[in-house]
């Protein structure tokens, strides 16, 4: 099967939204300081509740229209207000909440080589998982080419600029976990982008 196929486009238009992406938009981000350069991925891993695939609630989370009720650990995080730039749900979908332009609610307290406050010149993609399960190959081929089209237009992230939440905040977030595989990641933004310089 022709990879380019498994994973739909991911063009992102001039205000920084994914073409063909579901679009479920968060009130939780602001602007991006003046003079910040978008420089970095930072990813990471939700599941809602822990360890349950599938449902809306993540999305409802993002966008404070979670009911506390519904679960007893959504009554933990009743009062948080955060939110990614997109989602990659299990079977590949893509849903964003933020403009790539924008700076969203994702990295908290963080630094990267000395940057301080990762939001302000990171993209958050949240994985739908947890730290110790296999994510699937749908997710790993959407988010590779999600993160070609980013590299692509911000030539400021290179590949030692894709990180990870645990790696910007150690010691407070562990995600995406030692389930993540960084080097077939990798090696699918690498093949990726030599298929588009042949």
């Amino acid at each position: 099967m022709n990879f380019q196929s498994q994973v739909p486009s991911f063009e992102i238009d001039d205000a920084g939204w994914l073409r063909h992406a579901r679009r479920c938009t968060s009130p939780n981000f602001g602007p991006r300081p003046e003079g910040a350069e978008i420089s970095l991925v930072v990813v990471h891993n939700i599941s809602l509740p822990p360890g349950q695939f599938g449902g809306d609630a993540i999305e409802r989370f993002f966008c404070n229209t979670l009911d506390p009720d519904d679960h007893p650990y959504f009554q933990e995080i009743r009062d948080l207000k955060v939110s990614a730039h997109v989602l990659v749900r299990r079977d590949g979908r893509c849903v964003q909440f933020v403009s790539f332009l924008d700076r969203a609610w994702h990295a908290g307290r963080s630094s990267f080589r000395g940057e301080d406050e990762c939001n302000d010149f990171g993209i958050g993609i949240e994985l739908e998982g947890t730290d110790d399960q296999p994510y699937e190959t749908a997710q790993y081929r959407s988010l590779a080419q999600l993160t070609q089209s980013i590299m692509q237009r911000w030539p400021a992230i290179t590949t030692d600029r894709l990180t990870g939440h645990c790696d910007i905040a150690p010691g407070r977030k562990t995600d995406p976990g030692p389930a993540f595989d960084w080097a077939y990641f990798l090696s699918l933004v690498a093949n990726i982008r030599n298929r588009g310089e042949n």
